[in-house]
């Protein structure tokens, strides 16, 4: 699923260490490949594996796994075909309600979406839609801060996938559903800025089906040797494009069936 990896151990370290050095000094680098041309998306998750070590070293906790470019809007607004993962941490969670500091990022951007909790673990490759409707024990309505470490917010695949996909947070509201008791592909969101509507969408929007993005994930995690393992929250994409968010903004996310989150950006 990969193409082969082309970096050797030393580069990838410190491709990670660029990485997470631009995080958390809150400024941004060049696109990695500038670098390194040849380097491939499998070169790009030993770089965010890596990175991922680094931040558990240092006491970070990871929470679950986020898909990202799973809309055509967002393929659209950032220039790319193919959808990817990363992984989200206990550093970077909110709740409903909560004032966020945008001083903690350096070009943040907010993107609503569908999230579940799996019940039982998640294997591939040849997962489906039915083995992911299957293994979700809840439903839950999230907006994902995301926030590149690139230039002007541009890059490359690679260049992404090493950045773990711009995580920078995540904000958890809304109502818990059981998945039989929710349509996926019809559950309507509206997200509004400081009173106006900025943008509409629907499950449908993320990959024609958010189990999709679930199979996929598990499909490209076993490409890595990994699995989806038991009470995983996944964050399964974006819904409509990012909107770019500055202190001060007030959002409001509605969902049809899975309640609101309110965010205050400060």
């Amino acid at each position: 699923m990969f193409e082969a990896r082309t970096l050797d151990i030393a580069t990838v370290a410190a491709l990670a260490e660029r990485v997470d050095r631009a995080a958390q000094e809150r400024h941004t680098i060049a696109v990695l490949t500038n670098d390194y041309p040849a380097m491939t998306v499998g070169d790009a998750y030993a770089v965010q594996a890596a990175l991922r070590a680094r931040m558990e070293a240092r006491g970070t906790r990871v929470t679950g796994l986020k898909m990202g470019l799973t809309s055509r809007a967002k393929m659209l607004q950032m220039g790319l075909t193919d959808s990817l993962h990363g992984f989200i941490t206990d550093q970077a969670a909110y709740g409903d309600g909560a004032e966020v500091p945008v001083a903690r990022f350096i070009h943040p951007r907010i993107e609503a979406e569908i999230a579940v909790v799996t019940k039982h673990a998640l294997r591939g490759p040849g997962c489906t839609a039915a083995l992911a409707a299957a293994a979700i024990d809840f439903v839950l309505p999230a907006v994902e801060i995301i926030d590149s470490r690139f230039d002007a917010f541009k890059f490359d695949l690679p260049s992404v996938v090493a950045d773990n996909t711009s995580a920078a947070g995540y904000v958890l509201g809304g109502r818990l559903r059981a998945a039989d008791d929710i349509d996926l592909i019809t559950e309507g969101v509206v997200l509004s800025r400081n009173g106006t509507v900025a943008e509409l969408g629907a499950g449908a929007a993320v990959l024609g089906d958010p189990l999709e993005s679930i199979a996929m994930l598990a499909n490209q995690r076993a490409a890595l040797g990994a699995d989806i393992p038991a009470g995983t929250l996944i964050l399964t994409g974006g819904i409509t494009a990012a909107v770019h968010v500055v202190a001060g903004d007030s959002i409001v996310v509605q969902y049809h069936s899975l309640g609101s989150i309110r965010i205050k950006f400060v």
